[in-house]
């Protein structure tokens, strides 16, 4: 559970008991119906990323509006891929890039920013404050995305 107090937007993931560590994990894995921590921890960042991607719709105001998806995979051991689709509201073109994020010799927890006059919240990369991702501005789905993150990336640690 994450705790934020209403003046900052600003967080990272909290230390978690070993007990609540296991009954995560144990949620987790019971979600995506599986016995594979590692195969229900990707499903289940990838889901939060869809659920919490930011759309054109929700950047009212905005002059440089478009679509920003987001999936994560293994690329190799010990290293993420995050793929970023960006698809603009005018024609039909859509950029993608590929990020690879190395999760070896990094501090696993993620930080965030969802800043109150913004409409994203921002992400950043492990163990750094270079942003990784950016979503929807939800302070409870940027807390359940970094926690994912940071989960799996301790999965994917121990090799």
């Amino acid at each position: 559970m994450f705790f934020l107090s209403p003046v900052s937007a600003a967080g990272s993931e909290p230390v978690l008991s070993s007990a609540e560590q296991t009954r995560y994990l144990a949620e987790i894995k019971r979600l995506y119906l599986t016995d594979d921590e590692r195969k229900a921890l990707f499903a289940h960042t990838n889901a939060l990323l869809k659920t919490y991607a930011l759309s054109a719709g929700y950047q009212v105001g905005s002059s440089d509006r478009r679509d920003l998806q987001y999936q994560v995979s293994l690329a190799r051991p010990g290293e993420l891929m995050l793929r970023e689709e960006v698809r603009a509201t005018t024609g039909t073109g859509v950029a993608v890039r590929n990020r690879l994020l190395p999760v070896f010799g990094v501090d696993p927890s993620i930080s965030y920013a969802c800043p109150r006059e913004g409409q994203a919240c921002v992400l950043n990369v492990p163990g750094s404050s270079e942003p990784m991702l950016t979503i929807v501005r939800d302070l409870d789905g940027a807390g359940q995305l970094a926690k994912a993150f940071s989960f799996l990336i301790r999965n994917l640690q121990k090799g």
